[in-house]
């Protein structure tokens, strides 16, 4: 007997595989934007005689924002879905945007960097939400798929800084309001599909959440580890986008435009690992995908600081692939923890990433200060052996006892 209800599945799934793409694309555009400042950074140290320690407060106050905001915009929206606020934190960034390339000092570009950090504070929970609800159960495709649009943005920041900013100077970052023009283009697309999904959700009876089978003091346990899986990942990461290019330019005497062809390879390595990370975090397990990631990149962030140019590429895209892998898993395995709350999940995830590691930059800043850049990068080598911490971490089994999963 055929079955009539067959044919509408594919378009549905194209439906939401559009949907996902469409909120990657926009998290790329605003991941790019975002890296304009850390990408003017050499140009901007030289210009206005910026301190390494001042660096490290540029990207502080643009990410400690979205650390601050993030929960809050998250947990908002777990009460109240808000699916045009997409479209007005693309104009919130191109505000910060414009503001950077009109600065002439610190406060002026810290100002900025602060507007452009609200911004991605309000864009992220939402657009993470909308991936898991476009996801058709695929949840760590989904996430990936949404985290590599980021990932991909921020490595062509060094590529806009090699062949635009650093050639035409800070002023040139006005070229980019198109960008953003482009970015509230797709996500006020992006938030009409939401605004449909949510009117046809209502008229749908709600679904019970299998809830994990974990004590308070077991889940707070885990969370702990989460976040000290989040501060080796990101102080780690945030430190290179925000120095890798001082590093080259110290260790090896590159000019600022030839670094920026290094830290776009570190990027695009981030970017593929991401995205590879959580389709294998569905199929072997999140736990699995977390343990060799935080704790397999050690080895090659140990060897970098020692290396020669040709070596030292190669062990920054190694980092890269393996480093950047768990952060899909994390946020999936993180809203497993506490069903129901997706957005606040979320805004924790990417606030506290976002946060710890801003604060790790500044403080590499201040050490880079006083011992040299390249001693702050061989002692930062030893945080991914934080990764051992995984093993505190509950197991599937543990979660769902029955077999379920969120």
């Amino acid at each position: 007997m055929t079955n009539v209800s067959s044919p509408p599945a594919p378009e549905a799934q194209r439906t939401a595989l559009t949907i996902i793409l469409a909120v990657s694309g926009a998290h790329l555009l605003n991941d790019l934007l975002q890296f304009l400042l850390p990408a003017l950074y050499p140009m901007l140290k030289e210009t206005y005689g910026l301190s390494y320690l001042q660096i490290g407060l540029l990207t502080l106050g643009q990410q400690i924002t979205a650390c601050l905001l993030q929960p809050l915009f998250g947990l908002s929206g777990d009460l109240k879905p808000k699916p045009y606020w997409l479209a007005i934190s693309m104009m919130i960034v191109a505000l910060g945007v414009a503001a950077l390339a009109a600065a002439s000092g610190f406060w002026m570009l810290f100002i900025a960097a602060v507007i452009v950090g609200t911004g991605s504070a309000l864009f992220h929970p939402e657009a993470s939400r909308v991936a898991r609800m476009a996801s058709g159960g695929r949840l760590g495709f989904a996430q990936s798929l949404f985290q590599v649009g980021g990932n991909a943005g921020t490595a062509l920041g060094p590529l806009a800084a090699a062949f635009i900013l650093l050639p035409l100077g800070q002023s040139s970052v006005f070229y980019f309001l198109a960008v953003a023009a482009l970015g509230v283009v797709l996500l006020s697309y992006v938030g009409r599909w939401y605004a449909e999904h949510q009117r046809q959700a209502a008229s749908r009876p709600k679904v019970a959440l299998a809830k994990p089978a974990l004590s308070r003091q077991r889940l707070i346990t885990a969370f702990v580890v989460i976040g000290a899986l989040l501060l080796s990942k990101f102080i780690y990461i945030e430190g290179l986008k925000s120095y890798y290019a001082f590093f080259l330019i110290e260790k090896f005497q590159l000019s600022a435009q030839e670094a920026q062809f290094y830290l776009f390879a570190f990027l695009g390595a981030v970017a593929a690992g991401t995205f590879f990370g959580g389709p294998i975090g569905d199929r072997y397990g999140r736990l699995a995908v977390i343990w060799v990631s935080i704790l397999g990149a050690l080895p090659f962030t140990l060897a970098l600081p020692y290396l020669d140019l040709f070596w030292t590429a190669v062990m920054s895209v190694m980092v890269g692939l393996i480093l950047s892998s768990a952060f899909s898993a994390m946020v999936v395995y993180a809203q497993e923890l506490v069903p129901g709350k997706v957005g606040m999940i979320a805004g924790f995830i990417f606030g506290f990433a976002f946060g710890i590691g801003a604060l790790g930059a500044a403080v590499m800043g201040a050490l880079a200060d006083w011992i040299g850049i390249i001693a702050v990068f061989q002692i930062c080598a030893f945080l991914p052996a934080l990764g051992i911490l995984t093993i505190f971490l509950p197991r599937t089994a543990e979660l769902y006892p029955e077999g379920k999963r969120a």
